[in-house]
């Protein structure tokens, strides 16, 4: 094992605890060999013989004793590296790593081929909720149209909280970190870098087209505010962070946003860390996954459910498929993809503001399809959302409007994912 900490720890108390279940179950005796770590004298939630610990990660992967590696440090370096001299070695590799698949997916998966050898990595995107599987083989068959998911269960509790309390962003953020949902440095989460790296997997698995993480155009929740919040609810929406992978005709689209959902759609209610994913497609129709997204225990499920697999792989003996397989396909740049928005704006309540903010949509071809106006007096709000458009042509629309001597600011975009046009 490379990494014990939180998953790490919860894998090794399942490994040493239930071993004797786990053999009874599967026929499979598995026995921890090593374990690096970065710091030996930290103390960890499950007891782990000294004589098995060490620092240099290396000794890990190339001990003749140790025949499949599980990687749970973390980051890109050193576990790419350790990773690929692992595949090289002929030896499988689990993974929860989803920052190194999204980075370094081709790589990885292109070593793992040409060894024969499995690269599992179940606990990569949804954390305790199978959907690597069932992308990959369950639905290999299935021409998926596209899969919607809310794929961080720190950002999905801090919205949960600001919709349901009226809580401000500052507040929900102290709470998360506060009962450990969030990190001290939240910027992965609340930017949408995690959920980014997600969607890379998910698009990838789903399409059989490479999307890295630099083709995922991605923003994060900490530009909303309670006011967002309730006139999402006014107009029957809630808020949520949307991992979006989806066919379009010209190519793929890979994208991460805060998102108005209307409240009759299956991931409008999912509450707190939960995490949930929506696969469409045409044979299928709708299928929702769901579950906790996060956390020692139900990540180190995922992550020994591929362990007892890459096992059996290796008592089969065999040369292993790879479960994915990448092909040359395009990928549609995010201005290129038409969204529907919902825009608030500050203004000054006089004749004509609106008229003159309607122009500017239709300058750019972008349709209104609803107006809701609050306040009287010197100052008023509106709210409007689209019609289908270009993103290039809303946010053209949106500088135009920013730039309206009445107008005095935009105060919030939030994109609309509803079926209707």
């Amino acid at each position: 094992m490379l990494g014990a900490g939180v998953v790490g720890g919860s894998l090794i108390r399942r490994l040493v605890e239930e071993h004797a279940a786990i053999e009874a179950k599967t026929g499979l005796d598995l026995e921890l060999r090593r374990v690096a770590v970065r710091d030996i004298a930290k103390a960890r939630a499950a007891a782990v013989d000294a004589a098995l610990i060490t620092v240099d990660a290396a000794q890990v992967v190339d001990d003749p004793s140790v025949e499949l590696v599980v990687e749970v440090m973390g980051g890109l370096d050193p576990a790419g590296e350790m990773v690929l001299r692992a595949l090289r070695a002929g030896k499988p590799v689990v993974t929860a790593n989803k920052a190194l698949l999204a980075e370094r997916g081709p790589e990885l998966f292109s070593a793992a081929e040409e060894a024969g050898v499995p690269l599992l990595f179940e606990a990569a995107v949804g954390g305790g909720i199978p959907i690597i599987r069932p992308l990959s083989e369950t639905l290999a068959g299935e021409q998926v149209t596209r899969v919607i998911g809310i794929v961080n269960g720190t950002t999905n509790f801090m919205l949960t909280q600001m919709a349901e309390h009226g809580a401000s962003y500052g507040d929900v953020l102290a709470e998360a970190q506060r009962l450990g949902f969030a990190e001290a440095d939240p910027t992965a989460d609340v930017g949408g870098g995690d959920a980014a790296a997600k969607a890379a997997i998910l698009a990838s698995l789903a399409f059989g087209t490479w999307a890295g993480i630099d083709n995922v155009y991605h923003e994060g929740i900490d530009k909303l505010t309670a006011a967002d919040m309730k006139w999402a609810a006014e107009l029957g929406y809630t808020i949520k962070l949307l991992a979006i992978a989806e066919r379009l005709e010209d190519g793929v689209s890979v994208r991460v946003y805060p998102a108005m959902l209307p409240v009759s759609h299956p991931l409008a209610s999912i509450r707190g860390a939960t995490n949930a994913i929506f696969i469409e497609g045409p044979s299928v129709d709708e299928l929702l996954f769901a579950g906790p997204g996060a956390g020692g225990e139900p990540t180190a499920t995922a992550v020994l459910g591929d362990v007892i697999d890459a096992a059996r792989e290796i008592l089969a003996g065999a040369q292993v498929a790879p479960r994915i397989r990448l092909a040359p396909g395009e990928l549609v740049e995010f201005e290129d993809v038409a969204t529907k928005w919902y825009v608030r704006l500050e203004v000054d309540d006089q004749p004509g503001v609106l008229a003159q903010v309607a122009g500017a949509f239709g300058n750019h071809d972008v349709s209104i399809k609803s107006v809701l106006q609050e306040g009287r007096g010197d100052d008023a709000t509106l709210m409007i959302v689209t019609h289908l458009a270009a993103e290039r042509q809303q946010q053209a629309a949106k500088n135009e409007i920013a730039a309206l001597p009445k107008v005095r600011s935009v105060a919030s975009v939030v994109r609309v994912e509803s079926p209707d046009v």
